[in-house]
């Protein structure tokens, strides 16, 4: 099987590249310097020219705050682009899978959000990534929108932030009020990876939204917590409120997204965030 990979330069596009020949599966992976896919006629020239098996879009505009300031950027990538991708695969009939965001969600709802639960995104990154998943369930019939949360792993993420920053601080102050379910990069690649297999099959019909995030929940300033479990020479963690970190996009405070659908209909199962960042970890260590 032959996948193209957009956004080949990030998190979940590079761990697809490292992942994928354990899967059998050949990926042609693009950076943003080799595929545009804000150029419509660009994207259909190149899915034309590697005529891939699916497409897998881990291209997106994740500068949640310089969104506020940049949102046409915001929008041209995570909402044109991949409408852009999801009309060239609808052209060619080929499946089409999408990451997307638990930013779709306000954050106020009692209890993990299940996938038809009404968006309502707070901020301009939110925005545009419920509208990249407006357009690609308005143009496409073979689309699986893969929403996750918090991820970690590759280059920049919270994981190295709190790393980077314990170098030069022995204090810090972690938001204690914003629940989610941290989900690393190797993780969500996988998930795809056995996605991927399973939309080929015949006669497969489960096409649209599914949530996947690691479990089990927790705040960002336990989260924190776990990252310097390991650190005999730790800083001092001290949870705070939203209120006191001053953001320029607001964030969901609940963040949590029930994976039960994803269990059922292709048999996954939620990841043990602790695992994965032990793992991380202890290479990071040697």
């Amino acid at each position: 099987m032959k996948v193209l990979v957009t956004g080949a330069g990030g998190q979940v596009g590079q761990a697809l590249q490292k992942l994928a020949p354990s899967h059998k599966i050949d990926v042609i992976a693009l950076d943003r310097q080799a595929l545009d896919i804000t150029d419509l006629s660009a994207v259909q020239t190149r899915v034309g020219e590697i005529s891939p098996d699916i497409v897998i879009n881990a291209a997106a505009y994740t500068a949640v705050d310089r969104a506020e300031e940049e949102g046409e950027a915001a929008f041209a990538i995570n909402a044109q682009g991949t409408e852009n991708l999801a009309l060239a695969c609808a052209k060619k009939d080929i499946p089409f899978l999408h990451i997307s965001t638990d930013f779709v969600f306000n954050g106020r709802k009692d209890g993990a959000y299940l996938e038809d639960d009404p968006v309502a995104p707070l901020s301009i990154y939110g925005e545009s990534k419920a509208e990249g998943e407006a357009r690609t369930a308005a143009v496409s019939q073979k689309y699986i929108i893969l929403r996750t949360a918090w991820v970690f792993g590759g280059a920049q993420n919270f994981v190295n932030t709190m790393l980077r920053l314990a170098e030069s601080h022995k204090e810090l102050n972690i938001v204690d009020d914003q629940t989610g379910g941290p989900t690393a990069a190797d993780d969500i690649a996988t998930s795809l990876l056995r996605i991927a297999g399973a939309v080929r099959q015949p006669g497969f019909k489960d096409w649209g939204i599914f949530h996947y995030c690691g479990a089990p929940a927790v705040t960002w300033y336990g989260f924190a917590q776990a990252i310097f479990a390991r650190h005999a020479e730790a800083p001092v963690l001290n949870p705070i409120p939203t209120e006191d970190f001053p953001v320029p996009a607001e964030r969901p405070k609940n963040s949590v997204l029930d994976c039960s659908k994803i269990k059922r209909v292709f048999g996954i199962d939620q990841p043990d965030w602790q695992k994965a960042l032990s793992g991380i970890l202890a290479k990071q260590e040697k």
